[in-house]
């Protein structure tokens, strides 16, 4: 038990730390998150869950329009940058801009992953990976319940 709670406080307790002190334009209390938002889009946003692959909103949405933070509005993505990984959630080669889309590293599962969120609201928006196609070689794996899509 000792262990255990030893690889809990080295390996999750800093990290967890470090995002309760980050600082957002917009924020809300827990209470306030889970009143706006349904209980999948609380877990994958607030508590950094992951949606079932091919089970989600978009993974295999072709329309043309923009891919908004379902918790600020903040535009994050275009359809233009989308395309097809086969593995199940939305994916796409680049983030409307890098001031919309921050980054920092995801330890867990004692995976080493560099995790994306929404940089108004510190939404948990998925994980960028460097297997993508031309122009970035970037694959940014996204869950559908943090994001809200507007067709043109």
């Amino acid at each position: 038990m000792k262990k255990i709670f030893f690889i809990f406080f080295c390996f999750c307790v800093p990290a967890i730390f470090a995002y309760a002190q980050q600082k957002f334009p917009v924020t809300k209390t827990d209470e306030e998150w889970q009143k706006t938002l349904t209980p999948g889009q609380y877990a994958v946003t607030r508590q950094s869950a992951t949606e079932i692959p091919y089970k989600n909103g978009y993974w295999d949405n072709h329309e043309t329009g923009t891919y908004y933070c379902i918790c600020c509005g903040q535009p994050l993505f275009s359809s233009a940058a989308k395309f097809d990984s086969h593995t199940g959630w939305p994916s796409f080669y680049q983030s409307l801009s890098k001031n919309k889309v921050g980054e920092r590293t995801d330890s867990g599962y004692n995976m080493g992953r560099t995790e994306e969120y929404c940089t108004r609201c510190g939404a948990h928006l998925g994980h960028v990976f460097d297997d993508g196609p031309k122009p970035t070689g970037l694959r940014y794996c996204m869950n559908s319940l943090a994001m809200k899509f507007v067709k043109e």
